[in-house]
């Protein structure tokens, strides 16, 4: 079974919170809104703990150290195809002009022998958790609930 683990930043506004979200990179995404945009996440290891690795993957899609502060459970969810997605909130503001994706390789298109470089994530935005539950990966919408039962 999969496992990945990531980190949602959140930031408040005078209306409620802010979650900085991805959207997925490569051309299956690439025309793509609802259900295009995620956390900020990654596989891992059995034998490497989900918080380090929610801290690497960061780092490798966004090109960016990850934030300090205090990190907020919000525990797993899986997505449709088995995935077991495990995420912790921090509250931390980022530009998302300041992100440098990390990429990925692939085939494209199919059967055409060609390999091309893609985006892990073609870009991040921060969206209002209203609007982010109409873009994110259906299963990751409980991570924001999750958020707003511990916001304030």
């Amino acid at each position: 079974m999969k496992r990945s683990a990531g980190l949602l930043l959140f930031r408040p506004t005078g209306t409620g919170p802010e979650v900085l979200l991805g959207h997925m990179g490569g051309p299956f995404f690439a025309r793509r809104d609802a259900g295009a945009w995620t956390v900020p996440k990654g596989e891992y290891e059995p034998d490497e703990p989900a918080w380090a690795a929610a801290r690497r993957e960061f780092q490798e899609e966004l090109g960016l150290p990850p934030p300090d502060g205090e990190a907020v459970a919000l525990g797993e969810v899986r997505q449709t195809g088995g995935k077991i997605v495990t995420v912790w909130a921090i509250e931390a503001d980022l530009d998302p002009a300041t992100i440098t994706p990390g990429t990925f390789r692939m085939e494209w298109p199919p059967k055409s022998g060609r390999l091309q470089e893609f985006p892990e994530l073609d870009r991040v935005a921060w969206f209002a958790l209203d609007r982010a539950r109409e873009v994110i990966v259906k299963a990751q919408t409980a991570f924001l609930d999750r958020l707003a039962e511990h916001s304030p």
